[in-house]
């Protein structure tokens, strides 16, 4: 059986032992049906892990701990994702993918074409849930940092200030006819980018035009139109093929 590896909301470092939240414990006791003395790996999303095991089952299970593992499996590349919020669960779904694909911020937003309407405590919940979705996927494909999921924010208040501290904007804009091949060696290797997608139906050409005047740079994904979900998972897998870890 796979170690599990679990997401620890408060700090682990300079801790004997700690108690899991209901949720965790849940997992391990209820669904993993673990018993104490089993082996488990803890992260706080600080950089490295550790080694533990679970020293008591219960509604809230308590775990000892046993070394630090250095590691952060991070991406030399740091990726940020601004992306319109999609219906359904299909957000969850890049939220979940873009993790495992290594970016380092989710940045969700409203934008023309976007038919997501989220307020209040509403939105606090689906950023909470986001997030959740986030770490699970760190505790799933053994990432030790956490990639943040920011408060939704409406695409023309987020442009102005967008990738300010990155290397490389990009937009994804299936007509124009710039390739990511074609930007190394107009621009060099990037330590950062930030990649803009449109929900359904995409960005209005408004957008578009907006974002190229923010000095994004246009970037098509060959011939084919990619569903919202697709996108910015074939667009991040090339972007860490060509400067990243993968």
């Amino acid at each position: 059986m796979r170690v599990p590896r679990i997401f620890s909301r408060e700090p682990l470092a300079g801790r004997a032992e700690i108690e899991l939240d209901e949720g965790a414990s849940r997992h391990l006791v209820k669904v993993l049906r673990l018993q104490a003395g089993r082996p488990l790996v803890l992260f706080d999303g600080h950089g490295g892990e550790y080694r533990a095991e679970l020293a008591e089952a219960g509604k809230r299970a308590r775990v000892r701990l046993l070394g630090f593992v250095e590691g952060d499996r991070q991406s030399p590349l740091a990726l940020t994702l601004a992306i319109g919020i999609s219906r359904g669960d299909r957000f969850d779904w890049v939220v979940q993918k873009a993790t495992e694909l290594g970016v380092a911020q989710i940045q969700p937003l409203f934008t023309e074409r976007c038919e997501v309407k989220l307020k209040g405590e509403r939105l606090e919940k689906k950023v909470a849930h986001w997030q959740q979705v986030a770490i699970s996927a760190c505790e799933q494909c053994a990432r030790n940092r956490v990639p943040e999921v920011s408060t939704p924010q409406k695409f023309s208040g987020y442009l102005g200030d967008a990738g300010a501290d990155s290397d490389l904007k990009l937009v994804l804009h299936h007509r124009t006819e710039k390739h990511l091949r074609d930007l190394e060696s107009e621009h060099g290797r990037p330590g950062s980018a930030l990649l803009l997608v449109g929900p359904e139906g995409g960005l209005s050409a408004a957008e578009i035009d907006a974002a190229l005047a923010q000095d994004f740079l246009p970037l098509r994904l060959g011939p084919r139109v990619l569903r919202t979900e697709t996108a910015p998972v074939a667009a991040l897998s090339v972007l860490q093929y060509q400067w990243g870890d993968l």
